[in-house]
């Protein structure tokens, strides 16, 4: 079955909107108030530009002081360099997609110059890309792929396309499926892959080849049968049988339990259908996106706009993920973009307020000590890292700032 909209072959490719966005931009960047996309008032613009002070101090000063170091979570306020201990960790891209986004918006060599290097430094994951999954849009987009958009590198290109087949290559035309990781588990499907996906969008236009779109495509519909719900939570995980394609259940994931509901997952459907539909124009990603972003902000409301590790969870002990805030409010502002003018409000509003409610609580600002947003949780069973610091965290809240600001650019 055919998928694409049709319509989307004439228009401007990825590359080319990115272009146009950066010059629009670049028009506003010194008339911020006649060039506010979301509609936010004077107060809230006040209180973005005292988050934009204190983030641009600290991520200058971690730039200086962590060069090309790939960070996962900080020891005793400080960033340990994941890349010696594991260079194919898929969270090992996002520091690099906070240095392009802060070049973007600055134009600070010292952001470039790092995050050029932490993209050389992966060309030893591509070589050994047996250890590689479908993360790999995680670890490219926010390297090669932002560095090929902002300068026009052509070895950079070159490398997001190369990982752009690695992930084409985990396709499983049985279930219609990207497998998720490698071994026994490859009938293992998972929600985080959404946000794989723009790579092989990016992809499909550098090459003009329908394959790799197809297949982003054909992932999201089975997300949409497999994974969301019909009242906007959804699985983190779906399993089917390698071979045959037959769906075998959704077992737990990172969240409490089987039919609970793990925040970040959550955040990632939200970012990843309203990217889904920036793409195809396919109005079931833009009403799922709704869904999953109504059952998240209700949840949201009901906990003083800080989200629960998982939503279905049992009250004692009580567990945070901010990273999910963070990653929501970025999928609620991209939503906001898609939706008609009288729909905006919901969506801008909750992310603010889940921002707001974040920095006020969970913020250090402290530019000698490494990460900003604390009470990140990678998954509920383990508590290493529970409730801590968490590199991904930075990079959206980075993100969600900029975005606000009118001054990040499109990294998926």
């Amino acid at each position: 079955m055919q998928y694409v909209n049709e319509l989307d072959m004439n228009k401007p490719n990825g590359d080319e909107r990115q272009a146009e966005e950066r010059q629009e931009k670049g028009r506003c960047a010194n008339r911020y108030s006649l060039c506010n996309p979301y509609g936010i008032d004077e107060k809230t613009q006040r209180w973005v530009e005292k988050i934009w002070e204190k983030l641009s101090v600290k991520l200058e000063a971690e730039c200086i002081r962590l060069g090309t170091m790939m960070p996962y979570v900080p020891v005793n306020g400080k960033y340990e360099d994941m890349g010696q201990r594991e260079l194919s960790a898929w969270t090992n891209g996002f520091y690099s997609g906070i240095l392009w986004q802060m070049y973007h918006a600055t134009k600070k060599e010292c952001f470039k110059n790092a995050a050029e290097g932490i993209e050389k430094r992966l060309d030893a994951a591509l070589a050994e890309y047996t250890k590689l999954d479908h993360d790999v849009g995680f670890l490219w987009l926010h390297t090669a792929v932002a560095d090929y958009r902002l300068t026009g590198n052509e070895s950079s290109r070159r490398r997001g396309l190369h990982a752009a087949g690695i992930l084409a290559g985990r396709y499983n035309p049985a279930g219609r499926y990207i497998k998720a990781w490698n071994g026994e588990r490859s009938g293992i499907a998972i929600v985080d892959c959404l946000m794989n996906l723009p790579l092989l969008y990016w992809a499909s236009e550098q090459l003009s080849d329908n394959a790799y779109r197809q297949i982003a495509v054909n992932h999201t519909e089975m997300a949409l049968h497999y994974i969301l719900r019909p009242d906007g939570s959804c699985n983190h995980m779906v399993d089917f049988n390698p071979v045959t394609g037959e769906y075998r259940g959704n077992p737990g994931g990172q969240g409490y339990e089987s039919g609970s509901s793990w925040s970040r997952g959550q955040a990632w459907a939200i970012y990843g259908m309203a990217l889904a539909y920036r793409y195809t124009g396919k109005e079931a990603y833009l009403d799922a996106a709704k869904r999953t972003a109504h059952y998240f902000c209700a949840n949201l409301a009901v906990h003083d706009y800080i989200p629960l590790l998982d939503f279905r969870a049992p009250e004692q002990p009580v567990y945070y993920d901010t990273t999910a805030g963070a990653c929501a409010a970025c999928g609620l502002l991209e939503l906001a973009e898609h939706v008609k003018p009288l729909e905006k409000d919901l969506y801008v509003k909750s992310s603010i307020r889940c921002l707001q409610a974040l920095t006020e609580n969970f913020c250090v600002w402290n530019p000698e000590e490494d990460a900003i947003l604390s009470h990140g949780s990678a998954r509920y069973d383990r508590a290493s890292d529970r409730e801590v610091p968490i590199i991904y965290g930075d990079y959206f809240l980075t993100e969600a700032i900029l975005r606000l600001r009118n001054q990040d650019f499109l990294i998926w």
